[in-house]
């Protein structure tokens, strides 16, 4: 299948196929004998498989490292657990810090009036690094 018919089975678009191309996250692609990309069953099981690992917020050089083991039948389940408990740690840890930042907005903005008059505590913090007391 064209590019085109391989971004649509596999819920990837052709712009980021070209890109895990060029990076070399998948192999490059057959060509036709105009020159054209072609795409195998496998391939775009293999696309579909990034876009999946995507979703879940895994990081490229990890969806490599998934791809790999993916790869590898002799591969041992703990490996794979490894790279998800490390990416669920990571995600926690991000989960946290946006609780931390919503956390200060809210403060600033429950801080601000909100009127017609120029004092703002968001700008003053945004300015002075500091947060209202």
């Amino acid at each position: 299948m064209n590019i085109s018919q391989a971004a649509a089975a596999s819920g990837i678009s052709a712009k980021m196929i070209r890109h895990y191309e060029a990076i070399g996250l998948i192999p490059p692609a057959g060509r036709t004998a105009a020159g054209y990309r072609a795409y195998t069953a496998r391939e775009v099981r293999i696309l579909a498989f990034i876009r999946r690992a995507r979703a879940l917020g895994f990081p490229l050089p990890e969806i490599r490292a998934l791809l790999a083991l993916w790869s590898d039948r002799d591969r041992h389940s703990a490996d794979v657990k490894r790279l998800a408990v490390q990416h669920i740690e990571q995600l926690e840890a991000k989960a946290r810090m946006l609780t931390e930042l919503a956390s200060t907005l809210r403060t600033l903005a429950d801080a601000c009036s909100g009127d017609a008059r120029p004092d703002c505590p968001i700008i003053e913090s945004l300015v002075s690094g500091e947060r209202p007391a």
